[in-house]
């Protein structure tokens, strides 16, 4: 039985600390001590406000960013986003 609840708690902790490390939103005033390291973009994307938050801290993460900062943003019956990416 501790067996079952430690493997739950590793893997409960697992899932925080991945969620930790993704790329974070931030705003103008917060980049500004931050360096930038190029752009990404998503296009043609369906979906909530959210959905496309998740999508760039990956596309972040995947480029090595610890942060973002969306510079650009259009819904058109699908969304359009730029996004600066920071280290």
């Amino acid at each position: 039985m501790k067996i079952k609840t430690t493997i739950a708690a590793l893997s409960l902790l697992s899932a925080v600390s991945f969620g930790a490390s993704a790329a974070q939103l931030v705003n103008a005033q917060q980049s500004e001590n931050l360096q930038s390291v190029g752009t990404v973009t998503l296009s043609g994307v369906a979906g909530v406000p959210m959905d496309i938050r998740q999508q760039l801290s990956q596309k972040a993460d995947a480029q090595g960013a610890r942060a973002y900062r969306v510079i650009e943003a259009r819904n058109d019956n699908s969304w359009h986003v730029t996004a600066e990416l920071y280290k």
